[in-house]
């Protein structure tokens, strides 16, 4: 039990920081971006913290029980997406607005902002979702007089009143709190459980070959499917794009991203590791997502394990209200100051974004109800929005010839295909001949590969912008 009370002391503790905090939150930016305020240590913090979720933690996870070592793999996706946004986490700094449909709107026009809002709200109300099922998990594990579903309602609960309390104040300083316990727990993590196995023989002795080779155990099509989505999410993450307009300025936002990089790059493998040697020491698990916090609860010292517990748990929070916080601000700021009221005073749009991340919390509540696959679902949600939002996204940084109807057309065609492939059954086998029989090609693929053809089709056979649409975002 001291497991399940140490993390319900840490979860009140966020609670009174999230209330303290919550006494700085006077208008809009201060709600939607703390300010414009954040120093780069805490950017870094709020970044590395939002990035590593629970699609790390029990995704990754679950893909490392499966396939072993060559899960190595899975941070690759994130790590080139980082890369990129180092090239124009400056100029959205620059820009200084409050969400990525303030950018689509600009660049392309009112419609861009909409759908963008659209396929925002879907993905990130469906992320929250399975980050409540982790915590539901993991409440469960640490009490079992708790069952998942129970577990479930309280994180959603926990979450709910947390984010609509501060914001992005609150939200960033506590993830600053977060990423630490990341670093500090998973660092102390692995060379004990590795000792714990009895190295790299003991090892052998409980796992298959296969989990040892780094070849031969993926396809090239499955490759791209597990790597893709993550991809695509990290280009264009409205959290990451959030935290730049968060940045005290321009300098903070660009070297913010180079310490992310490293704490991505690193902790990301760590958790991988971890999650490796612990299938070892637990094997046969039903849900093998939840394999590092077995670990904490069975394997390790119960000092150390509540660290492993208390950094999950944080992992969890910091991925949910972030998650939560961005749709909310996205259908208070796009779509009721764009178009319903958009003289609104400062405190009722405090006020409307608590009670919509109130509503966005029960509905992502609702559809937690519904799956319990932690990567599909994550990869699900990365689709949605990676292929329906990063192009046009992009192209606003780095293509002058992206017009209006290319860039509306690509978000529109990237959500649906997504949609309607993952939805009416619409996966297609790879043939024999070509030697991957069996390969079901995932819906990354086609919605990807349409929306990027769409925006530069349409593009081209459309007049070139102004230099006004494009100028906000590149220099002549």
């Amino acid at each position: 039990m001291v497991y399940f009370w140490v993390a319900l002391i840490y979860l009140l503790i966020l609670i009174v920081v999230g209330a303290v905090r919550s006494r700085n939150v006077k208008d809009q930016a201060d709600f939607m971006v703390a300010g414009r305020k954040l120093p780069t240590y805490v950017l870094v913090g709020t970044l590395l913290a939002t990035w590593i979720g629970s699609g790390s933690i029990f995704g990754n996870a679950e893909k490392t029980y499966e396939i072993g070592i060559i899960a190595l793999i899975l941070p690759i996706s994130g790590f080139l997406g980082i890369i990129v946004l180092y090239f124009i986490a400056d100029k959205v700094r620059n820009f200084k607005q409050f969400t990525v449909q303030d950018i689509l709107e600009v660049r392309y026009n009112k419609w861009a902002r909409i759908l963008g809002t659209i396929t925002v709200v879907i993905a990130y109300t469906t992320i929250v979702s399975y980050q409540y099922r982790a915590g539901g998990a993991v409440i469960n594990i640490i009490n079992p007089d708790i069952d998942v579903s129970t577990g479930v309602i309280i994180s959603a609960v926990f979450v709910i009143l947390y984010t609509a309390m501060a914001g992005m104040f609150s939200v960033a300083y506590t993830d600053l709190v977060n990423g630490v316990l990341i670093i500090i727990g998973i660092f102390l993590a692995v060379p004990f459980l590795f000792v714990e196995v009895g190295g790299i023989e003991g090892m052998r002795q409980l796992l298959p070959d296969s989990h040892f080779n780094f070849t031969g155990i993926l396809s090239g099509w499955e490759i791209v499917g597990l790597l893709l989505p993550a991809f695509l999410l990290m280009l264009g993450d409205a959290n990451m794009y959030q935290r730049f307009f968060s940045a005290k300025d321009a300098a903070t936002a660009k070297k913010s991203v180079i310490y992310m990089l490293i704490g991505v790059a690193v902790v990301e493998v760590m958790i991988i590791l971890t999650a490796w040697i612990a299938s070892a020491l637990n094997p046969g698990l039903e849900i093998p997502g939840r394999v590092i916090v077995y670990a904490a609860f069975n394997n390790l010292p119960v000092v150390l394990g509540v660290i492993i517990i208390s950094t999950v748990i944080g992992i969890i929070v910091s991925t949910a209200d972030s998650y939560l916080l961005v749709p909310a601000t996205s259908l208070v700021r796009d779509i009721y100051q764009r178009f319903i009221e958009p003289d609104v005073s400062p405190k009722k749009i405090v006020l409307l974004s608590r009670i919509v991340v109130v509503v966005l919390g029960i509905l992502a509540y609702l559809l937690s109800t519904l799956d319990d696959k932690f990567l599909s679902v994550a990869l699900y949600a990365y689709t949605i929005y990676g292929a329906g939002i990063t192009p046009a996204l992009l192209a606003s940084f780095f293509w002058k010839r992206a017009t209006t109807p290319g860039g509306v057309s690509s978000i529109l065609v990237g959500t649906f295909v997504t949609i309607i492939w993952k939805n009416f059954g619409m996966d297609v086998t790879v043939p024999a001949s070509l030697g991957l029989s069996g390969v079901v090609i995932d819906a990354v693929i086609p919605a990807i590969f349409l929306s990027v053809s769409t925006l530069i089709v349409v593009s081209l056979l459309t007049e070139p912008p102004s230099k006004e649409k494009w100028l906000p975002f590149m220099s002549e």
